[in-house]
């Protein structure tokens, strides 16, 4: 008789408690779907300075452009610097190819007055071999001073993408001000009253 009732009780608990749990499950799986949804949204609408980083680390200019588009309407300011940033590595990039050019030429040259005893190329005559040496270390100088200007054109244009990525949504709107103004303190001495307005 006590087991009949034990098992009763046991029943009728399962059977009450079945739709508060199913309805529990499914507020927690509402609840889940709402939170990730919002995590995804948070993802993707956020703004990353080092998205904008490697953006121009793979296509320089790259970075400027994803800044350029996550700034509010007539704030943008970013997408006129990518014509600067290459400038800058195609003047580098094609001096130092030129340098390259120069200098292999120049090697050639003194390679072959040491095997030949004449020159090669018209441009050098007026040259000797110590001449040709020299002019051969002064082109290799300038192509290595182009192939590491070449570099820091590209790592400030990363720098530059990242920090301004930084900015995209810096409120620099007319409610913030810096006020300056005449004050006189104790009513006797004049001085400067200096404020800030965050409205």
């Amino acid at each position: 008789m006590y087991g009949v009732k034990l098992t009763g009780f046991f029943l009728l608990t399962v059977l009450c408690t079945s739709p508060i749990l199913a309805q529990l499950e499914d507020t927690t799986d509402v609840d889940n779907d709402s939170l990730i949804k919002n995590d995804v949204q948070l993802v993707d609408t956020t703004h990353s300075p080092r998205k904008a980083a490697l953006f121009s680390l793979i296509l320089p200019g790259a970075g400027q452009v994803y800044n350029h588009m996550a700034m509010p309407k007539g704030e943008k300011k970013a997408f006129w610097k990518v014509p600067l940033i290459y400038a800058g590595l195609g003047v580098t990039g094609y001096f130092a190819i030129q340098n390259h050019i120069e200098q292999k030429a120049l090697k050639d040259e003194y390679t072959f007055r040491v095997q030949n005893g004449s020159t090669n190329l018209p441009q050098y005559e007026q040259f000797d071999n110590q001449g040709i040496l020299t002019l051969y270390e002064q082109k290799q100088r300038s192509r290595d001073l182009m192939i590491l200007a070449f570099i820091v054109v590209h790592g400030l244009n990363i720098l530059d993408a990242h920090v301004e990525a930084h900015f995209t949504e810096f409120d620099v709107s007319p409610d913030l001000s810096l006020r300056l103004s005449p004050r006189m303190h104790d009513f006797q001495t004049p001085g400067l009253s200096l404020s800030f307005n965050f409205r």
